[in-house]
């Protein structure tokens, strides 16, 4: 599991990039690859709402990030419980959706496109007592004689929220590990994931469901999937293999995971981040659904480095998304309360006055979804040197400096000196 946003849920084939000197970059290749039922306005690129977003702070900057987020459209997700909302069922039928209200309107408000992740449960569901909650136990799953109260929970929802028409079931399979077998009970997994598909295709069959939403996490354990960058545990790929062959049906299939391994950043910061294609590329193999990337972290979990070097290294991060066909990819939303700007928050604290301005982050996934969106056309264009990487389009292109020294380059014909970790929107002429 990714233990970096755990935060308690209390309410509130490769195409690579790497450019060497005067090569051409980009592969012509249309962003996004299969998204069944969507246009060119999907912009693929988004964040997660956690416990601590927009919603309840100064109230001047409170506009001011709302103003921000609303600049661009961009997927939003939201969870059912926890993650800043209450559990939405805490007794067999009685429902409290104020919290989840409130969040699916702030959506609307900064006009982004809703998602909603079908996790957790409530306890009643898990064993517990009806009408408590017990956030200790966020992480287990509902048991299988509560399966089908979960499914009608997914529905209940869905007509509540007619314009959500996306759905994730579960979140990183959480409760589901089978501690006898040492492996995920993907059997399980997959039963409550049927009954749910078949609960939201019975209020709208044109909602999009997709799951099964594994952490590609590494492990020391031989594996049909490994590169330069680490391996992915193969008792995860057996997930998504059981899931695809058994699933009732899917409009996508959701993973998330890290670029660090256990052995750290390899080979290097920036090379790692070729794991996400590698994993795109395995994905399009052997389970050829769009692929959704529910969350992905470009960094060390305790990472001390710079603002400048973190912008550049998810610019890349993203760069091989959009290079290796992904139809979503969500941003995990970091905000802690007394915190200005937590390591690779998307604003500043909303509480403070002052507070809300944008950060680089938050711009370079707007830029992304604005320039990049469902069906681009990349184009190939010169770069050099080494240090430079670039991804571009008829109209505009993304120029990073991955070294810490200032570069001189020339970039589809254009000369241009890069700062240390530079990242550069530049027009093509």
């Amino acid at each position: 599991m990714l233990s970096r946003r755990w935060a308690l849920p209390m309410i509130g084939v490769l195409v690579a990039l790497l450019i060497l000197s005067c090569t051409p970059a980009g592969n012509g290749s249309p962003i996004g690859g299969m998204v069944d039922g969507v246009g060119s306005g999907w912009p693929v690129y988004g964040f997660t709402h956690t416990q601590y977003t927009v919603d309840y702070g100064d109230a001047a900057a409170l506009r001011t990030a709302r103003s921000a987020i609303a600049e661009q459209r961009l997927l939003q997700n939201q969870h059912i419980m926890g993650f800043g909302v209450l559990n939405p069922e805490p007794s067999p039928g009685r429902y409290d959706f104020s919290s989840l209200d409130e969040r699916i309107a702030l959506i609307r408000e900064t006009g982004g496109i809703p998602v909603i992740t079908l996790c957790c449960a409530p306890d009643w569901m898990k064993g517990g007592q009806p009408g408590t909650t017990d956030w200790s136990r966020i992480e287990e799953a509902p048991r299988p004689e509560h399966y089908r109260d979960f499914a009608a929970l997914a529905a209940e929802i869905a007509r509540r929220y007619p314009d959500v028409t996306h759905y994730i079931v579960w979140n990183e399979l959480k409760g589901f590990f089978d501690e006898e077998k040492q492996r995920w009970n993907y059997e399980g997994y997959t039963e409550l994931y049927n009954l749910v598909y078949d609960a939201l295709k019975a209020v709208n069959p044109k909602i999009k469901v997709g799951g099964p939403y594994p952490v590609m996490e590494d492990s020391d354990r031989p594996s049909e999937l490994e590169g330069e960058w680490g391996n992915v545990d193969q008792r995860v790929l057996d997930v998504l293999r059981y899931w695809a062959k058994h699933k009732r049906g899917a409009d996508f299939v959701v993973v998330d995971g890290s670029a660090e391994s256990r052995r750290g950043m390899i080979p290097d910061d920036f090379g790692a981040q070729r794991k996400f294609a590698a994993v795109n590329e395995w994905l399009h193999r052997n389970i050829g659904l769009p692929i959704w990337w529910a969350e992905w972290y470009p960094e060390p979990e305790f990472s001390t480095w710079s603002d400048a070097k973190r912008t550049a290294v998810t610019a890349v991060s993203l760069m091989e998304f959009a290079e290796s066909g992904t139809a979503a990819v969500l941003y995990w939303s970091r905000q802690e309360p007394g915190r200005e700007c937590p390591p690779g928050c998307l604003w500043t604290d909303p509480h403070r006055r002052g507070g809300g301005r944008p950060t680089e982050i938050l711009r370079l996934l707007q830029g992304f979804a604005r320039w990049f969106p469902y069906g681009t056309e990349t184009v190939r264009v010169s770069a050099s040197p080494g240090p430079v990487r670039v991804l571009a389009q008829k109209a505009m292109m993304l120029v990073v400096n991955t070294s810490d020294s200032r570069v001189d380059a020339v970039v589809d014909g254009q000369r241009m000196t890069l700062g240390p970790y530079e990242v550069r929107w530049v027009a093509r002429t």
